[in-house]
């Protein structure tokens, strides 16, 4: 029977498809940011799936936490744009359309060009070393065909195009938007096919900026954006 919240898993068990290892419970170290990470981790993957109202007590028992952890976690993912507290329902994964997506990439991408172009121009070596490292981490993920570690790299060069541009308004706004699609932008690399056709955008991406050329950067990135949509478009 599957449980109220959860989309395939059973308490207990691993949320991966297929995979019955037991999960092991939240480490108390650093509480409200692991269950945060596991909870985001499960909407990205799917597992909580869009629109599913999120069942507090079979989530925690999942977990191994209690509902006030939970709680606190779930309103730092709603200030990220993954739920949707909603009332009379409570906890929402929040559902993206297809014009949603469109509407919000075209901003991402104004975002990340201008970002590219500030950075190529006047980004210190610091700056460029540290996104070619970036780079160099997600390929190395990429060979190891570590889906969910690949992504949250390829999230982190993306930010990091925006953090290192200098400014701080771009920065806050594309990490406000960069949060809510998430999921929608994991679903973009299912098939080795997609997949591996992302993987060459970057790889252009990151040989532009080692070498300071931001239009090409730029267009590189306007390309990896458009083709982010159409990647989707079906699931949508």
């Amino acid at each position: 029977m599957e449980t109220p919240g959860l989309t395939g898993p059973r308490a207990g068990t691993s949320p991966s498809s297929g995979n019955d290892a037991p999960v092991l419970p939240i480490a108390r170290r650093t509480l409200h940011d692991e269950v945060a990470s596991r909870v985001r981790d499960m909407i990205i993957e799917g597992h909580l799936a869009p629109g599913r109202r999120v069942n507090e007590v079979a989530l925690g028992q999942l977990l191994g936490v209690s509902r006030t952890p939970l709680r606190e976690a779930i309103k730092t993912l709603a200030s990220e744009g993954l739920v949707e507290i909603v009332p009379a329902r409570g906890a929402v994964v929040r559902t993206l359309t297809l014009k949603d997506l469109c509407d919000s990439l075209a901003v991402v991408k104004a975002l990340e060009q201008l970002a590219a172009r500030q950075i190529c121009a006047e980004g210190s070596s610091a700056a460029i070393a540290e996104i070619g490292a970036l780079h160099a981490a997600m390929m190395d993920r990429y060979a190891a065909r570590d889906r969910l570690a690949y992504f949250k790299l390829n999230q982190e060069i993306h930010s990091a195009i925006a953090r290192l541009s200098g400014n701080a308004v771009l920065a806050t706004l594309h990490t406000q938007l960069q949060s809510r699609m998430r999921r929608i932008r994991f679903i973009g690399h299912e098939g080795p096919e997609k997949w591996a056709a992302a993987v060459a955008e970057h790889e252009e991406m990151a040989a532009a900026i080692a070498r300071r050329d931001g239009e090409a950067a730029a267009e590189v990135i306007g390309r990896h954006l458009d083709m982010a949509i159409e990647r989707v478009r079906d699931s949508l």
